[in-house]
């Protein structure tokens, strides 16, 4: 790439696409085109046929996804796997179309099977059965991995998949109903400070930046205790109580979403397809891990971000609720060895992320 080469990043307002624009913009880059969702649906063929004919740009970024955690991704199993494969197949084949001298496609490390040897390397890839909860959400993924090989082996395309551990950062998603655990924490933890305090101004400012199944700081006290309860927030006495899904025991690696986006733009300027094998005979497993390498549980997880709150409260596991996978961490070898190592560590993150979040 160079500064003035015209490059597209699909999903440019979520946690991935956000830092990868901010990325390009701090290293020079200057042409960056972004579509919101209302201007462009990349579910619908027509549209991104007749964008990408209009538009033709040199790079892609395709960081647009329908995400979310556990919940959301064992209850709306359908839209998952729908949105993601349309969003995908229309995004590709258009590069392919029109002549993309480079994409980069992001997938997750929900791909790699539920027993899967620990740390993950990308030969594990279909190896064994994934975790059931997020298991439509993976196999759309893997299918855009697919993909991407497809096209380079069929029409010498240069696409390249990478597959990020967990993130969080700046533009995460706080809403207690769809969110992944780091930031579901963060806001939780968050509330039940200021619960402990009776700090009911702190309660409504979040609620009205962020209302809960519509419940606002417009609220009614009552209300607003009940749809707190509803998310695990309890006070009993003068103790609060932040209810957390599982054991705790489940290890997960997280990392900060402007590394990963550093990691991104990395892999884009100095790598393509054809360094991504060495197996010339049958070529598989292309992707390339984008992780730490390192892993914390969530009960620690969830002590680091009570430390930074400050919260005096206690935490109930419930053990009712499904763990998921009991552990994930990536093999970052490959990457570590394009040159690439990531610069934030959770400690760090977690204060940023919370400030983040006031703010």
């Amino acid at each position: 790439m160079n500064k003035n080469s015209k490059i597209y990043v699909a999903g440019h307002r979520g946690l991935v696409g956000s830092a990868i624009v901010n990325n390009l913009y701090q290293k020079g880059y200057n042409n960056i085109l972004t579509k919101t969702h209302k201007e462009l649906d990349l579910t619908n063929s027509t549209a991104v046929q007749e964008f990408f004919a209009k538009e033709k740009p040199e790079y892609v970024f395709l960081a647009a996804a329908k995400v979310g955690g556990i919940v959301a991704n064992n209850i709306y199993r359908a839209d998952f796997i729908y949105a993601n494969l349309m969003i995908q197949n229309n995004v590709i084949h258009e590069s392919y179309v029109h002549g993309v001298k480079k994409l980069l496609f992001l997938g997750s490390t929900c791909i790699y099977p539920k027993n899967c040897p620990q740390p993950m390397r990308e030969e594990y890839l279909l190896t064994d059965t994934l975790e059931y909860t997020n298991e439509p959400y993976a196999i759309a993924k893997i299918a855009g991995i697919k993909t991407c090989e497809s096209y380079n082996l069929q029409y010498n395309t240069n696409f390249i998949s990478v597959m990020p551990t967990n993130l969080y950062g700046p533009n995460d998603n706080f809403n207690l109903e769809k969110s992944h655990v780091l930031p579901a924490l963060i806001r939780k933890i968050h509330l039940g400070k200021a619960l402990e305090n009776n700090d009911w101004d702190t309660i409504k400012k979040d609620l009205n930046k962020l209302p809960i199944e519509e419940v606002s700081g417009n609220s009614s006290e009552e209300n607003i205790i009940k749809i707190l309860e509803k998310y695990g927030i309890f006070k009993l006495n003068t103790k609060v109580h932040v209810e957390i899904w599982g054991s705790g025991k489940p290890m997960r690696e997280f990392l900060w979403s402007e590394d990963m986006a550093d990691a991104c733009v990395f892999i884009t300027e100095n790598r393509d397809f054809k360094d991504t094998f060495t197996n010339t005979k049958d070529i598989r497993n292309t992707h390339i891990n984008i992780g730490t390498g390192i892993d914390i549980s969530i009960a620690d997880l969830a002590n680091l971000i009570k430390k930074e709150i400050n919260f005096q409260g206690s935490f109930k596991f419930n053990t009712d609720k499904p763990d998921g996978t009991l552990r994930k961490l990536t093999d970052v070898t490959k990457l570590n060895e394009l040159g690439w190592k990531h610069k934030i560590n959770l400690n760090d993150g977690i204060k940023k992320m919370y400030q983040w979040y006031l703010s």
